[in-house]
């Protein structure tokens, strides 16, 4: 029975690794007002190396989860698959949209950022907002 627990809460922790992502963008406002959370929309492209890297390298790690998790209503959007509101750019990629809770665009940026500079930019959207 123990090493079924183990087990179980080693798999658990393979698919914890990522931000709580929603993948529609309506539902994603819809959650941000009722939680009173801005949004941070990601949009990527399938064969975007830079995308890749960026959610490898940065979106993986559990101090950006974290935050994302806790203070956002996270949205990935895939340009080649997702529909994606007419306000957001989609070329180049990867984009970053920061967002009030009723989806007004508050700050965007564009490619890979580091770990350090994106954890920088989520803190200083939320003392944007909080001002």
């Amino acid at each position: 029975m123990r090493y079924f627990l183990f087990l179980v809460f080693c798999i658990s922790m393979l698919f914890a690794n990522e931000p709580q992502w929603q993948e529609d963008y309506q539902t994603a406002v819809l959650m941000a007002k009722k939680a009173q959370k801005p949004i941070y929309v990601f949009i990527s492209a399938a064969e975007c190396p830079w995308c890749a890297k960026f959610e490898k390298e940065v979106l993986s790690r559990l101090d950006i989860i974290s935050i994302l998790d806790k203070y956002y209503i996270s949205v990935h959007l895939v340009r080649d698959f997702d529909t994606i509101p007419k306000k957001f750019k989609t070329r180049p990629v990867p984009r970053h949209y920061f967002l009030d809770k009723n989806g007004k665009i508050l700050f965007q940026d564009l490619g890979y950022k580091k770990p350090n500079t994106f954890e920088e930019e989520l803190s200083l959207v939320l003392k944007e907002i909080d001002k």
